[in-house]
Protein backbone atom coordinates (compact mmCIF):
# COMPACT_ATOMS: atom_id res chain seq x y z
CA UNK A 1 0.00 0.00 0.00
CA UNK A 2 1.39 3.39 -0.94
CA UNK A 3 2.12 6.03 1.67
CA UNK A 4 -0.41 8.84 1.97
CA UNK A 5 0.77 12.46 1.92
CA UNK A 6 -1.31 15.60 2.42
CA UNK A 7 0.01 18.85 0.97
CA UNK A 8 -1.48 22.03 2.45
CA UNK A 9 -0.61 25.15 0.45
CA UNK A 10 -2.62 28.07 -0.92
CA UNK A 11 -0.64 28.29 -4.17
CA UNK A 12 -2.37 26.06 -6.77
CA UNK A 13 0.78 25.86 -8.92
CA UNK A 14 2.88 24.60 -6.01
CA UNK A 15 0.18 22.13 -4.99
CA UNK A 16 -0.02 20.74 -8.50
CA UNK A 17 3.72 20.58 -9.11
CA UNK A 18 4.43 18.79 -5.80
CA UNK A 19 1.49 16.45 -6.40
CA UNK A 20 2.79 15.52 -9.87
CA UNK A 21 6.29 14.79 -8.52
CA UNK A 22 5.00 12.67 -5.63
CA UNK A 23 2.32 10.87 -7.69
CA UNK A 24 5.09 9.83 -10.09
CA UNK A 25 6.96 8.29 -7.13
CA UNK A 26 3.89 6.21 -6.23
CA UNK A 27 2.61 8.19 -3.26
CA UNK A 28 -1.10 8.72 -2.63
CA UNK A 29 -1.28 12.55 -2.59
CA UNK A 30 -4.17 14.62 -1.25
CA UNK A 31 -4.17 18.42 -1.41
CA UNK A 32 -5.78 21.24 0.54
CA UNK A 33 -5.57 24.95 -0.17
CA UNK A 34 -5.94 26.25 3.40
CA UNK A 35 -5.38 25.20 6.99
CA UNK A 36 -9.02 24.53 7.85
CA UNK A 37 -9.54 22.15 4.92
CA UNK A 38 -6.11 20.67 5.52
CA UNK A 39 -6.86 19.83 9.15
CA UNK A 40 -10.18 18.24 8.16
CA UNK A 41 -8.42 16.10 5.55
CA UNK A 42 -5.67 15.11 7.98
CA UNK A 43 -8.29 13.98 10.52
CA UNK A 44 -10.27 12.06 7.91
CA UNK A 45 -7.41 10.56 5.88
CA UNK A 46 -4.77 9.85 8.57
CA UNK A 47 -1.80 10.49 6.24
CA UNK A 48 1.74 9.25 6.79
CA UNK A 49 3.14 12.77 6.23
CA UNK A 50 1.95 16.39 5.96
CA UNK A 51 3.74 18.97 3.80
CA UNK A 52 2.64 22.37 5.06
CA UNK A 53 2.97 25.98 3.95
CA UNK A 54 2.99 28.69 6.63
CA UNK A 55 1.54 31.83 5.04
CA UNK A 56 -1.91 31.10 3.67
CA UNK A 57 -5.09 32.89 4.80
CA UNK A 58 -3.00 34.38 7.63
CA UNK A 59 0.74 34.88 8.04
CA UNK A 60 1.01 32.04 10.56
CA UNK A 61 -1.76 29.66 9.47
CA UNK A 62 0.65 26.77 8.94
CA UNK A 63 2.03 27.15 12.46
CA UNK A 64 -1.56 27.08 13.79
CA UNK A 65 -2.19 23.85 11.84
CA UNK A 66 0.93 22.28 13.35
CA UNK A 67 -0.15 23.28 16.89
CA UNK A 68 -3.62 21.82 16.31
CA UNK A 69 -2.20 18.58 14.95
CA UNK A 70 0.27 18.11 17.80
CA UNK A 71 -2.46 18.83 20.40
CA UNK A 72 -4.75 16.14 18.96
CA UNK A 73 -4.01 12.56 20.11
CA UNK A 74 -5.10 11.18 16.72
CA UNK A 75 -2.77 13.46 14.74
CA UNK A 76 0.15 14.17 17.08
CA UNK A 77 2.43 11.46 15.67
CA UNK A 78 2.03 12.41 12.00
CA UNK A 79 5.28 13.97 10.73
CA UNK A 80 5.00 17.57 9.51
CA UNK A 81 7.40 19.26 7.09
CA UNK A 82 7.06 23.02 6.67
CA UNK A 83 7.77 24.02 3.07
CA UNK A 84 7.51 27.79 2.94
CA UNK A 85 9.04 31.06 1.90
CA UNK A 86 8.24 32.52 5.33
CA UNK A 87 11.95 33.16 6.02
CA UNK A 88 12.31 35.17 2.81
CA UNK A 89 9.24 37.27 3.64
CA UNK A 90 9.74 37.77 7.38
CA UNK A 91 13.53 37.65 7.62
CA UNK A 92 13.26 35.03 10.38
CA UNK A 93 15.26 31.87 9.81
CA UNK A 94 13.52 28.78 11.18
CA UNK A 95 15.12 25.46 12.06
CA UNK A 96 14.02 22.38 13.99
CA UNK A 97 17.02 22.66 16.28
CA UNK A 98 16.41 26.30 17.19
CA UNK A 99 12.59 26.48 16.99
CA UNK A 100 11.50 22.88 17.62
CA UNK A 101 10.06 23.60 21.06
CA UNK A 102 8.13 26.62 19.78
CA UNK A 103 7.04 25.22 16.41
CA UNK A 104 6.32 21.50 16.60
CA UNK A 105 7.35 20.27 13.15
CA UNK A 106 9.84 17.68 11.95
CA UNK A 107 11.62 19.79 9.34
CA UNK A 108 11.72 23.27 7.81
CA UNK A 109 12.40 23.62 4.08
CA UNK A 110 12.67 26.90 2.19
CA UNK A 111 10.77 27.34 -1.08
CA UNK A 112 11.36 26.80 -3.92
CA UNK A 113 11.92 23.04 -3.65
CA UNK A 114 13.35 21.12 -6.58
CA UNK A 115 11.73 17.75 -7.42
CA UNK A 116 14.69 15.62 -6.27
CA UNK A 117 14.92 17.61 -3.02
CA UNK A 118 11.18 17.08 -2.44
CA UNK A 119 11.50 13.33 -2.96
CA UNK A 120 14.51 13.17 -0.61
CA UNK A 121 12.63 15.16 2.07
CA UNK A 122 9.59 12.91 1.81
CA UNK A 123 11.64 9.70 1.95
CA UNK A 124 13.61 10.97 4.94
CA UNK A 125 10.49 11.94 6.88
CA UNK A 126 8.71 8.70 6.03
CA UNK A 127 11.73 6.73 7.16
CA UNK A 128 12.09 5.20 3.70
Amino acid sequence: MSKKIIIIDDDPDILESMKIVLDKEGYNVITASNGKDGLEKVKAEKPNLVLLDVMMTSKDEGFQVSYAMKADPEMKDIPIVIISSVSQVTGFDFSKEKDGAFIPVDEFVEKPVKPKQLIDIVRKNLGA
